[in-house]
């Protein structure tokens, strides 16, 4: 993970959330059907310049972690501290043990909702800068006030910092290492230009609105269903060679047949049009461009991890699947008995309800390589919707 030239995500989740209600820590209760925390790291996950990903964590709160995340793997946990401060620090000093990342990008579970082009512009300002953060402007008058109304504040060069934070990963860790226990420090861009260090901004997002108090949940559910979505949709098609002595695995269900698939991988045709859908949903390419049969890495490997990677692809860029469609094309085994389960399987990685997930069967009247039983093709489309600022 941490090799001295990659992009690591630090996730703060380690807080009690008491000022926002309810009889769990605010970053495991549910937004748009996710819980907070599963919103963040979702983004991270899916985003192809961010190899890895941190959790900070309460004592005593893996499994809680565990049951928000689902069906998604669990990043590594650190066990955080008293304060946030505490907590960062945990964090980085894990990952120096690791062996240090070029770059970390510290970000709060309090605030779900990343998008795609925040993570890019904050790695690129960091091609120039030690460190850099999301800002909104102030645009609310501000006053003094001290038992009467006193002085406007002036709004000019105010800005509303935000989070994930990018820092350059050696001088954010020398900032926390050296910084005075007595001495607050708002955040994290604070202690590393407080240090010597170049911190800029770049524009934020008023999706990435902090998630403090009750009233908050019900606005920001309000705000994800108010944003704009544009339809998108992808075709995917994919052939593999009938062959003796393989296991036939169709929509990650092993099929009992005397012929099982050829190919790189477990050779699972319908995952890979399916995943050839999403991505061209996306307008990322294919499955080949991700995961090429030219590494050996991916020999053998189980088709569902290329799945769940379109998917984390889709949530990365803010994006919900309405709807997939699988039509696998041969003359035998018979696709009916395995029907349901090949859904449930493909709902299961997508995590998606059954009834947005479809599953056909057809024959080519015994024509071509599909019809002389030489082989098992498969077409997808999947539908998506995408903000307008994450369409490519």
């Amino acid at each position: 993970m941490a090799d001295g030239r990659s992009n690591i995500a630090l996730i703060v989740a380690a807080g009690s959330g008491s000022r926002a209600g309810g009889d769990v820590p605010k970053q495991f209760r549910r937004i748009g059907g996710e819980a907070l925390l599963a919103h963040s790291v979702d983004a991270f996950a899916g985003h192809p310049k961010i190899d890895g990903i941190v959790l900070v964590i309460g004592e005593g709160q893996e499994d809680a972690v565990r049951a928000a995340l689902g069906a998604r793997p669990c990043p590594p946990l650190v066990t955080g501290g008293v304060t946030r401060r505490d907590s960062v620090r945990a964090g980085l000093e894990y990952l120096a043990a690791q062996g240090a990342p070029s770059a970390v990008l510290i970000h709060d579970a309090a605030r779900p909702f990343v998008s795609s082009h925040v993570i890019d512009g904050l790695l690129a300002a960091l091609q120039s800068h030690e460190g850099a953060f999301p800002a909104l402007p102030v645009a609310d008058t501000l006053v003094r006030f001290e038992a009467v109304m006193g002085d406007t504040v002036p709004r000019d060069h105010l800005y509303r910092v935000q989070t994930p934070q990018a820092f350059h990963f050696e001088a954010v860790l020398a900032a926390h290492r050296s910084w005075p226990e007595a001495r607050d420090a708002t955040d994290d861009a604070q202690m590393v230009r407080d240090t010597g260090h170049s911190v800029t901004i770049i524009p934020g997002d008023i999706m990435l609105e902090k998630i403090t108090h009750p009233e908050d949940f019900r606005r920001a559910e309000a705000l994800l269903a108010s944003q704009p979505m544009i339809s998108r949709t992808g075709m995917g098609f994919d052939v593999h060679r009938l062959v003796a002595g393989e296991e036939l695995w169709l929509c990650g269900v092993l099929v009992p047949h005397s012929h099982g698939l050829s190919g790189h991988s477990d050779a699972d045709v319908a995952i890979h049009a399916l995943v050839d859908a999403i991505l061209g949903a996306l307008a990322e390419g294919d499955i080949g461009s991700h995961f090429p049969p030219s590494d050996p890495q991916w020999r053998g490997a189980r088709s569902d991890r290329f799945l769940a990677f379109a998917v984390e692809r889709v949530r990365a860029r803010g994006g919900l699947i309405d709807q997939v469609d699988l039509t696998i094309i041969c003359e035998a085994p018979k696709i009916g008995p395995h029907r349901d389960a090949m859904r449930a399987r493909l709902a299961a990685i997508m995590e998606l309800p059954l009834d947005q997930v479809s599953v056909k069967a057809t024959t080519t009247e015994r024509l071509g390589l599909a019809g002389r039983k030489e082989g098992i093709a498969a077409q997808a489309v999947a539908t998506l919707r995408l903000p307008p600022a994450n369409v490519a």
